[in-house]
């Protein structure tokens, strides 16, 4: 298609030569330029011919006389590229004064200032050198302000000042802000305790594919988990929870943010609804232990509900745990205490030891309670736990027995 057009082209410009020289062939015409009080008289073929001859000469004149300039400015820029290269290079080998000073003179070149003062910037502050890399980046002000603003939102966030990150990239002449900006002004805000406002960029950057789809999807899950736990009411929590897409609903540590935020905020029903529906959904030990753990009431509804649970999920150790918690908060020690050892039985640690000694304590058992809280410090060291006296030989074996029969579904059964 190229060629076709490019043949079009010089035919027609053929054809409207001919047709010019044709009429000028039939009528030369004349030109008259006086000059002086002299007349100079010729057609108007000859006079183009000199018109053109003299552009020519005047051309070829500018050529000779720029040649040296022309030389000079590729050698300079010949200079800044290795320069450049070989400060790069230092950069990256860690030969911080190398690299500072190279990129230093080759951000003299204009089209190579903004690289080669983002470098020597760098360089500076790698070897601690703060006001060579004010100086440095300062120079990018005028012609380069975004380059400017990405470098030291990174070199501020890298040094943990989210604020002064935030404050460069929020800088008027550094909008609109490219891919790499809205990355690190969303890093900034997450730092700030502004999630909320980091996960509202989520649809930009995915748009602009500033990260990878998974590291998206993480840092999708982290926001949205720090949103719900820095919501101020239970509107702005509401509208957190109302924004995330399902799959982050059933999310443990989601769901386990906006249940404990919204305990906090003394939204009782939905901390425990969004427990019981993400657990109906997906089954998660850490969120069956927060069942029992929320600050909230509903007592009789959240034991009614875990024992439902218990029927299909009697090998849990956090479901037990938070039956023993409801029970215990419930004034029914012996059936917390019950609890409390079949989740032993069934794995768990540290939670399950304190608990004892919480509930010992409360009825004024103190030498196991003691016990129980100093067995809940060996269990979170990883370390071996000393038996309970008072415990008889068919209490042990009940215990035991949650781990050791299943029915014919390869389901825990209690034995009667």
């Amino acid at each position: 298609m190229n060629l076709f057009r490019n043949l079009l082209f010089w035919i027609v410009l053929a054809l409207v030569g001919a047709l010019a020289a044709q009429l000028l062939v039939q009528d030369p015409g004349k030109v008259v330029v006086t000059y002086g009080g002299v007349n100079y008289l010729t057609n108007v073929p000859k006079a183009l011919l000199m018109l053109i001859g003299g552009l020519l000469a005047l051309w070829l004149v500018w050529k000779v006389l720029s040649l040296p300039f022309v030389a000079m400015r590729r050698r300079r820029k010949k200079q800044a590229r290795a320069r450049l290269i070989d400060g790069l290079d230092a950069l990256h080998q860690g030969h911080w004064s190398r690299a500072e000073k190279s990129l230093a003179l080759a951000a003299r070149n204009r089209d190579v200032a903004a690289i080669a003062g983002i470098g020597a910037a760098r360089a500076a502050a790698a070897r601690g050198d703060a006001a060579a890399q004010s100086q440095h980046l300062d120079a990018l002000a005028d012609d380069h302000p975004v380059a400017r603003a990405l470098t030291v939102a990174e070199l501020a966030l890298s040094e943990q000042r989210p604020a002064d990150a935030l404050a460069a990239l929020d800088a008027p002449n550094a909008q609109p802000l490219p891919p790499r900006g809205l990355a690190l002004r969303a890093q900034a805000l997450a730092a700030l305790g502004r999630a909320g406002e980091a996960y509202g960029l989520l649809g930009s950057l995915r748009q602009q594919n500033a990260w990878p789809a998974d590291q998206l999807s993480r840092l999708e899950a982290a926001w949205a988990e720090a949103a719900l736990r820095e919501a101020a009411d239970a509107n702005v929590l509401a509208d957190h929870w109302e924004r995330l897409p399902k799959p982050l609903k059933t999310d443990p540590a989601a769901v386990a943010a906006y249940a404990e935020r919204a305990a906090a905020l003394r939204w009782e029903e939905a901390a425990a609804k969004s427990l019981e529906q993400a657990l109906d959904a997906r089954w998660d030990e850490s969120l069956a232990s927060l069942y029992g753990r929320l600050p909230i009431g509903r007592l009789d509804a959240r034991r009614a509900q875990a024992e439902r649970w218990l029927a299909t999920h009697s090998g849990s150790p956090g479901l037990l745990l938070s039956l023993a918690r409801i029970a215990r908060a419930q004034g029914q020690w012996p059936q917390a205490e019950a609890y409390l050892h079949r989740a032993l039985a069934q794995g768990a640690n540290s939670e399950a030891w304190e608990e004892l000694g919480h509930g010992f304590a409360q009825v004024g058992d103190e030498s196991r309670a003691r016990l129980s809280y100093l067995n809940a410090l060996r269990a979170a060291r990883g370390e071996a736990t000393t038996e309970l006296p008072g415990r008889d030989l068919r209490q042990k074996l009940f215990d035991e027995a949650v781990t050791e029969e299943r029915d014919e579904f390869g389901m825990p059964r209690l034995r009667g």
